[in-house]
Formats: C-alpha cells, structure tokens, sequence
C-alpha cells in the first residue's frame, strides 16, 4: 500500500476515525491490526516474520533487563539473529554472487541459489531499530513491559516502510499517555500530507521519467547532458524521500504521535559532515551511536578515527543495496569525510584560508563544492551498473557540448533547454519547502490563507501528476 495510492487514501481516514472514536485501552492495539493490514497489503506471509522478529526482540529485552550476568550473551545473541535475518534476505544472492566471481579464476564454480528471495519492505529499517532497542536495553534503558506498546513500535505502519528510524525512548511513552483529539493533528498532519505528495507525485515523480531516460542510456549523452541528469536526480531523491517522511511524520501527527525530522535543507550544507547532519538524519546519527562509535570512534588515533569513519559509511552504503555501485556509493563518502577532516586540520594552520572559509563568499563557495561532490555520489547511488557508474563518470569529468538532440531517443515529454529552468527553481524549492516543513511556519499562517494553500496544493497534485508513479525510492531498502 503505497502512500501516494487510492487504497492510502481510503485507509488513513478510516484508521483515524476509528482510533479517536474508541477509549484509550483500544487505540494501541486498533493501530497495532492497521499497521499489520497495511503491511499486508503487499504480501501476507511477510507479517511472520515482523511478527517473529518482535517476538524474539520482545523477550530478548526482558532478558537482558532481568539478568545482569547474562544480559552481554543475550544482546549478542539478538543482534546476531537481527543481522542474520537481515543478510539472508537481502545479501545471500548478492554474496553467492560476489563468492563465485572471487573464486571462478582459481577454477572453482559455485553454482547460484536455486531459490529467489523476495527482500520484504522496510526490513532494513525495522532491523534497525530492533537493534537499537537491545542495544540501548543493554546499556540500562528500561525494557518495554507492554508487548503490544512494542510491537507498536516495530510495525508503526507510518514508518514502517522507509522510516525515519525511530529511537523507542521517544516512541513508546507517546501512546501510554491518555492524549485527546485536538484540531492542530489534523491541520498540521494534513498539510504536512499535502506538502509530502506535492514533492513526491508534482516533483519526484515528474523528474523521474527525465532522470530514468539519462542513466538508462548513458552513451547517447555527453558529459554535460550527463551532468544535468546528474542534478536532476539529487532533486528528485531529495524531494521522494523528504517527501514521504513528511508523509509519514503528517500521518502520524493525526493520532497525536512525533516522529523524527529527517532532512534539514541538505544541499545548504558546507562541507560534507553537515550534508550527513542534515541527510537522512535518523539513519546517520544511528549508524554514529551503533557502528561509528562501537567501532572506536574518534576517541582514538587519528588514523583509527579515519578507518572508523570509512568502515561506517561503506556499511552504510551497503546497507542501502546488495550491489557494489551500493559499496562504492558509501566508500566514497566515507572517503570525502576523511578528505574533509584533513581539510579542516591544514586549513586551521593557514590563516587567509581560514578567513576565506569563514567568509560569506567561502560559505557559498563551501556549499557549491559540497553540492557538487554528492551529485558525484549520486551518480554511484543511481547507476544502474557498476561499468554504467563508470562510464557516466568518465564522461562527467569530461564535459564536452551538449547532445540534446539524442533526447527524443528517451521520449521525454519536455522540451530539454526547460531542464535548465527547472534546476535552479527547484533549488529556490528545496529552500522553500524546507521553511515550510517547520512546524513554527504552519502556526503561524492564518486559517484562510492556510486553506487556500490546501485546494492549491491538491489541485496542483491532482491535475500535474504523471500518469504513472513510481514507487518511492527508498521502498526497496
């Protein structure tokens, strides 16, 4: 069930009105079947293994609670059995492939899986917070005592696809308070609804077809036309994703309930380790508190500080897909990051550069290099191939002039000099729509003026949306 579907569109409302309408003891689990049937929706044997997974989380928790002696053994034990499930779903074809093509020069044939795997939606989010919660169980959080409140939590049907990954410090304690309808849930959920399908069906849906045409077919295109495709695709990731968190934080607001923020206007960002406090801000500050620090952190060498660095973004990546361009997407910025603290150590022993960067004119320039260094990322990210990811590449850092005339080949609708338009008004987008997501804005738009931005934004979505939306980006981590 997607939320930019009819089905969404049906069920929300419907969920909403049963929730306030029935007394408090009812809501959680009234919410807990919704987000059950909304995982259903796609394939109903999958709810076993939510189901299993809350289950052994569930218990693993009380026992590491409850026994101190022991309570190392069952966190290891848990995270193992998180991880294992999480790898055979979504890397045991990529691994059976990677092996064989190790071992095939040495002679040694290992024949593929006889089995496909269908990768369950959201499993790498849910994994993830179940994770996070006998993780922080065992450093002396209290364990969840309600099976129901924690398996609320688990399968939230608002994030329970792409997030944002949820901390149950923060969750939980929201539906064990006795909460009353209030008028801002609806108006501060709806417009943030409204804002999150205009991004995704207006914008990221629109930009996809252009997008899909440039990377489906990088040979017609020289490295300028390759470029636009390139930024074309950072705006379309940004407002798909941003877009469905605000879907999902405003179909959450309905029932009363806080979920992360997780984009703050990332292409504003000066260097690259402000991209990732800005990016996807729920996945980066878990992979910081469960991977980077567990690792050693920066409390250590700097060269071990570096390897930390690199080993956690190049998981990351691989976290997003079984596929090398996956590995390389996340190696590449774990290296920007050791290139950008480099930078800020020599650049702290030259004085004109320092007050060049502390400048207006630096901040700006600061921002266009970074810009420009994850587009270069995107380009791993979207690539259909790892030699496809190359050959752009190879092409990019050798602009020559445009070759718009091969553009018909992909039979997109506009016409390509409006592309050069477009860019720079979704740039003045991003900024907008950042300001706009601030909850503080919401409050203070008077009610008429609200309510004539609502009929605009829905006519807009309603009459500009493309025939065809594609899925969200991040439903296939």
């Amino acid at each position: 069930m997607l939320f930019n579907s009819l089905k969404y569109a049906v069920f929300l409302p419907v969920v909403f009105v049963l929730f306030w309408m029935c007394p408090q003891r009812l809501r959680v689990p009234i919410l807990l079947i919704a987000s059950y049937v909304f995982y259903m929706s796609w394939r109903p044997i999958y709810i076993l293994l939510i189901l299993g997974l809350t289950v052994l989380n569930y218990f693993a928790g009380l026992l590491i609670a409850s026994q101190p002696a022991r309570k190392k053994m069952w966190m290891i034990l848990a995270v193992v059995a998180n991880l294992l499930t999480l790898a055979y779903f979504k890397y045991a074809h990529f691994l059976d492939d990677t092996l064989a093509s190790a071992l095939k020069p040495a002679g040694i044939n290992i024949p593929p899986l006889p089995f496909d795997i269908v990768l369950p939606l959201g499993i790498s989010f849910f994994v993830f917070e179940f994770i996070h919660y006998v993780v922080d169980v065992y450093r002396g959080s209290q364990p969840v005592k309600s099976f129901l409140g924690f398996a609320l939590f688990a399968s939230f049907f608002p994030t329970q696809i792409a997030g944002p990954i949820k901390r149950y410090q923060d969750f939980v304690p929201q539906f064990l308070e006795k909460a009353k309808f209030s008028v801002s849930y609806l108006d501060e959920g709806g417009s943030l609804i409204l804002l999150g399908l205009f991004k995704k069906v207006m914008i990221a849906d629109n930009l996809a077809f252009f997008v899909q045409g440039g990377f489906a077919n990088p040979e017609l295109f020289s490295g300028l036309d390759l470029w636009v495709f390139t930024y074309a695709f950072a705006f379309q990731i940004y407002f798909d994703f941003s877009g469905y968190t605000d879907i999902a934080r405003g179909s959450a607001k309905l029932f009363g309930y806080k979920v992360p923020i997780n984009f703050n206007l990332p292409y504003l960002a000066g260097n690259i380790a402000e991209f990732w406090h800005r990016w996807h801000i729920s996945l980066s500050t878990w992979l910081r508190d469960y991977l980077f620090i567990p690792l050693g952190g920066s409390r250590c060498s700097k060269w071990l500080n570096y390897r930390n660095l690199f080993l956690t973004m190049t998981l990351g990546g691989l976290w997003h897909g079984a596929s090398m361009h996956f590995l390389f997407w996340g190696a590449y910025h774990g290296l920007l990051l050791v290139l950008h603290k480099e930078f800020s150590l020599f650049r702290q022993n030259v004085k004109p550069l320092s007050l060049l960067f502390e400048s207006k004119i630096g901040r700006w320039l600061s921002m266009l290099v970074t810009f420009h260094a994850v587009c270069i990322g995107w380009v791993f990210f979207r690539a259909e191939t790892t030699e496809s990811c190359l050959s752009i590449l190879s092409k990019m850092l050798n602009p020559g002039l445009s070759s718009a005339m091969n553009l018909p080949a992909i039979n997109y609708p506009l016409i390509y000099p409006s592309i050069y338009i477009l860019l720079p008004l979704l740039a003045v987008a991003h900024i907008l729509m950042g300001y706009i997501n601030d909850k503080k804005w919401l409050q203070r738009v008077p009610v008429p003026a609200k309510a004539i931005y609502c009929c605009v934004m829905m006519f807009i979505i309603v009459v500009f949306s493309p025939d065809k939306s594609p899925r969200f980006i991040y439903f296939q981590f």
